[in-house]
């Protein structure tokens, strides 16, 4: 009678040690997930009284990603998933583990299950057996790390508030359009990714100043690229005479050499970056509208006035059709 005692009260201390363990990590802390890999809830995890059967009977698996084979451990920076290898009722596989920096270790039951890997954006899967003994696997994410910026023609620096790269798939779809991986690169940043070619977007101001390029991602390199800009910045302004103020409550348009609209807004400046080629503005204040061809060269910041004269002015019927 005793003993039995003495072992309900040493399954209830375990049973407290466990409930005071930190809950694992959610999906909203991973980059990247393979697609076919869905996430479970909560209600996934095992019950109490099966997870001190599982700790009890199981084996300790320590797990280590390297970027190559021959490279060296990941110190930090990881994030490890550990998930059941077959779907519950709702479709997906249960998450047993998780974890977060370098190498990690995790107490299992005996049994098969599936690793996940990720590292920035780059990630890797393998398939791996528990036993009651003690192991260790390895895993090469095969990945680097890519580094973007951009300048203008000779070199000239662009505020990095105003740069931003997207990265996507190298190869279209079905459809023509390319997945897009990440959004709104801020420059210099180092994003981590499988080893491989990328297309890779890069966009100055918000109209059309784009870059495209088709970047290489070697295992276990960091690659530095930097695109070169053909554009400029422009502030435009509304004045009676040159070197006058900018007139208020101006609304502008800016077409392309072929007439396309390109820009509109409203302010007596009209700031915006442009690539280098041939534009006309427009500008309209109350019932008059006033025109200028414009030519953007690339690297050339610079004030543009539009004069509020006969000889700009634009019949209000004409600008209607």
């Amino acid at each position: 009678m005793t003993g039995g005692i003495s072992r309900l009260f040493g399954l209830l201390a375990c049973a407290a040690v466990i409930a005071a363990l930190p809950a694992p990590a959610t999906a909203q802390e991973t980059d990247i997930i393979p697609p076919d890999l869905k996430l479970p809830s909560i209600t996934s995890f095992a019950p109490a009284s099966e997870a001190l059967a599982g700790l009890a009977a199981g084996g300790e698996i320590t797990l280590s990603a390297k970027l190559t084979d021959e490279g060296t451990d990941i110190s930090r920076g990881l994030v490890w998933r550990v998930f059941g290898p077959e779907p519950g009722p709702d479709g997906k596989l249960p998450l047993i583990a998780s974890a977060q920096g370098g190498t990690s270790s995790f107490q299992l039951a005996p049994g098969g299950y599936l690793v996940h890997a990720s590292y920035g954006r780059a990630g890797a899967t393998k398939r791996i057996t528990v036993g009651r003994d003690g192991k260790r696997e390895d895993l090469v994410l095969d990945a680097g790390g890519l580094k973007l910026d951009a300048v203008l023609a000779g070199g000239v620096r662009i505020p990095p508030a105003k740069l931003r790269f997207s990265i996507y798939e190298a190869d279209a779809g079905a459809d023509g359009e390319r997945a897009l991986i990440i959004p709104d690169v801020s420059p210099n940043s180092v994003v981590r990714l499988n080893s491989g070619t990328y297309h890779v977007v890069s966009t100055y101001g918000a109209v059309n100043a784009v870059i495209r390029s088709d970047i290489r991602i070697e295992a276990g390199k960091l690659t530095e690229a930097t695109v070169e800009h053909h554009a400029a910045e422009l502030t435009m302004k509304l004045v009676r005479e040159a070197g006058g103020e900018a007139i208020a409550d101006t609304s502008w348009s800016i077409l392309s050499g072929s007439g396309d609209p390109i820009r509109e807004m409203v302010g007596a400046f009209a700031s915006m970056v442009l690539a280098e080629g041939d534009y006309t503005i427009i500008a309209k204040n109350r019932d008059r509208i006033y025109q200028r061809d414009f030519t953007v060269v690339g690297g050339r910041n610079q004030d543009v006035e539009v004069l509020a004269t006969e000889a700009n002015s634009v019949d209000v019927s004409e600008g209607a059709d």
